[in-house]
């Protein structure tokens, strides 16, 4: 005989049976509520000590970005007294080179001068030659005969006299020429010494000027790297600002959830905004040349996520590629990771492997999934895996296979929000 499920008279086997479904569902609703209280509060204790790692890497930075300014404005007095000294050491080049200059006219004309004077002598010695030779071939050129032919013993002594009188101003005219050469040659002399010692003093100058000019620019060099030292860090901070900030709102709706879900256990969870790739249709297809094409049926963010990745595809690897800016020449694992998910616009900001332990939501998404550790990380996007290693490349790219290395590892699994 099979029991009345519908006898509800105390001790009936429907009674009974009713009883223990209730003390069932109780049970099984009070089990739900714990997973989700223990979950939530998992969410919570991740988010925490991820906004604590930031928080700590904020406190660094700054205190970087404080040693920067120091160094930036004990550099600029450096690099200000540098130019002061190398405008003196320019004005005294300019002073010295006037003097150059002056010194070298005054030689020249110097120069010219001795020419001049050469010029005379010659013709001094010339004009001295010819009457000579005049005197020689004359019948007056001897004194005796001078004396012997005159008319009395005082036209002889007047003739001889005039006679000596000529030859001595002839005398002393080439006298004095010689004597003027040869103290306008000790001018020469004496112009080119000073010039030569001009022009060494000029080179040394200018090799000084050289070398002030050399250091004032390799402080300008240094000032601009700490310049753009500094406005990395600042990029950096401005970055983690807005990642901490995402975290405290991550704590908040996690809290949020929980407070909610104390309250009313007996709320269900929201569906998925983007329906669960099935077994047949949507997954993404791995094409012979090594890109990936999105199903048909995916979320255009998804297929925008796609063609993303398969923009970069190939690059080489880089460590530290694409965490600058999501544009590089090449991507390490996060980097590549974080350009395709901004190119479904759901990324704002590139993270590094420790940055995606933290993000999104917990778990295994339905269309992507990331897998991240404190020193690598990959995601699965419609069924392939977009990583950086064991996928067939030096650099980011495609596999439709798991990696047995990263299978020995362990990771964190997150999830853009309803994907």
């Amino acid at each position: 005989m099979r029991p009345n499920l519908f006898d509800t008279r105390p001790g009936a086997p429907s009674t009974r049976l009713l009883t223990a479904a209730a003390l069932l569902l109780a049970t099984v609703c009070g089990i739900a509520v714990l997973l989700h209280a223990s979950s939530a509060s998992a969410t919570v204790a991740s988010k925490q000590a991820a906004l604590a790692n930031v928080q700590d890497r904020q406190s660094a930075i700054s205190d970087q970005l404080a040693g920067s300014n120091q160094e930036i404005n004990a550099l600029i007095g450096q690099v200000s007294e540098a130019r002061q000294a190398e405008e003196s050491a320019a004005a005294e080049l300019a002073a010295n080179q006037k003097e150059l200059d002056g010194a070298t006219a005054d030689l020249r004309k110097g120069r010219e001068h001795l020419a001049r004077v050469r010029e005379e002598l010659k013709r001094a010695v010339k004009e001295l030659s010819k009457i000579l030779v005049g005197v020689y071939k004359s019948d007056d050129s001897d004194m005796m005969n001078l004396l012997l032919e005159s008319a009395s013993w005082e036209d002889g002594s007047v003739d001889a006299a005039y006679l000596d009188r000529v030859h001595q101003y002839q005398e002393d005219t080439v006298s004095r020429v010689k004597d003027l050469r040869a103290q306008v040659e000790d001018t020469v002399a004496q112009l080119a010494d000073t010039k030569q010692q001009i022009e060494d003093a000029r080179d040394e100058l200018q090799t000084r000027h050289d070398e002030l000019a050399n250091q004032r620019a390799a402080l300008e060099d240094q000032e601009q790297q700490l310049y753009a030292a500094r406005a990395e860090r600042r990029q950096m901070l401005q970055q983690l600002d807005s990642r901490a900030s995402g975290l405290q709102d991550g704590i908040d709706s996690a809290q949020a959830r929980e407070a909610a879900a104390s309250l009313a256990p007996d709320v269900a969870a929201p569906a998925p905004s983007a329906p669960a790739p099935t077994t047949s249709g949507s997954t993404a297809t791995l094409n012979p040349d090594g890109s990936a094409s999105a199903p048909a049926d995916a979320p255009q963010q998804i297929k925008d996520v796609i063609a993303a990745a398969n923009a970069i595809r190939d690059y080489p690897y880089l460590w530290g590629g694409g965490h600058g800016s999501f544009e590089a020449s090449g991507y390490d694992c996060s980097g590549a990771i974080s350009y395709a998910l901004h190119g479904g616009g759901l990324l704002d900001t590139p993270l590094d492997s420790t940055g995606f332990m933290s993000w999104g939501e917990p778990g295994a998404g339905n269309w992507i999934t990331v897998y991240a550790n404190s020193g690598h990380a990959y995601v699965m996007i419609a069924g392939l895996r977009w990583d950086t290693a064991d996928s067939g490349g030096d650099g980011p790219s495609w596999a439709d296979y798991t990696s047995s290395w990263e299978q020995s590892q362990s990771f964190t699994a997150t999830h853009p929000a309803g994907f």
